[in-house]
């Protein structure tokens, strides 16, 4: 774990993310990012500088193939942790597949997904919004936007989401998928299989793929392409904040 706190504690100070007083929510889809980043955050809670509550909200989107039980044993290891796990259940996955047949449904349905979790955040009586994206997806999506919008650009580590009130943030930018996967496999955490029709094919499934390709002949790729966003005398696009 101390893998993962000391990487996710330097990009929470270096985007002030977490302030005193805060109401975290954390986005618990049931993949290996989300419910790692709720155990992660538990166990920086009892030694931040910064006192936050923290609780997890769980998007049910109406899939037949969602495996209940997944869901009851991410609730337990939630409360084994004293965060407070909400499901919310919606019709999003009849939307988009049954209704409208999105052949690419990515886009809508994320929107969708987020949409539902800062209702539900504002119901709870507002907060910000913690989501799993790591390193891996950093990078990807810069590739995505440089090869399909043809600019230089990616997330933000932290964003305001003026129609909702809801802030975002996302404490695993600096963390790799490979570190976070085998955390998950130390610490034995229950991951929740994606059973959406469109997974494994994506065109965030292609960025990954050729990340990998790329590392076979240039061996520090994902790393360069990292570094392009986070280091400021490579004039990154993000601006790290003033903590003075």
């Amino acid at each position: 774990m101390q893998k993962i706190l000391s990487p996710m504690r330097r990009a929470i100070q270096d985007y002030n993310m977490i302030e005193d007083g805060d109401r975290i929510f954390v986005g618990l889809s049931g993949g290996k990012d989300s419910i790692l980043l709720v155990s992660a955050l538990a166990a920086y809670q009892r030694f931040s500088p910064e006192h936050f509550t923290l609780q997890a909200i769980t998007i049910d989107m109406g899939m037949k193939e969602t495996d209940r039980t997944v869901l009851d044993k991410m609730t337990e290891y939630c409360e084994s942790l004293g965060v407070k796990h909400h499901i919310v259940k919606t019709d999003i996955a009849e939307i988009i597949f049954d209704a409208r047949k999105e052949s690419n449904p990515c886009s809508l349905c994320a929107k969708m997904r987020r949409g539902a979790l800062n209702n539900e955040i504002n119901r709870l009586g507002g907060g910000k919004l913690a989501l799993g994206h790591n390193a891996d997806d950093v990078a990807e999506t810069m590739l995505l936007s440089l090869l399909y919008e043809g600019r230089f650009s990616c997330f933000a580590p932290t964003a305001y989401m003026d129609k909702s009130g809801v802030s975002l943030i996302r404490p695993l930018i600096y963390i790799e998928e490979y570190d976070i996967k085998a955390a998950v496999e130390r610490l034995g955490l229950p991951i929740l299989k994606n059973p959406c029709p469109a997974n494994h094919n994506t065109k965030r499934e292609y960025a990954k793929n050729l990340i990998k390709q790329l590392g076979n002949d240039v061996p520090n790729a994902k790393q360069s392409i990292l570094g392009a966003i986070y280091h400021p005398e490579r004039m990154n696009l993000w601006d790290k904040k003033d903590h003075e």
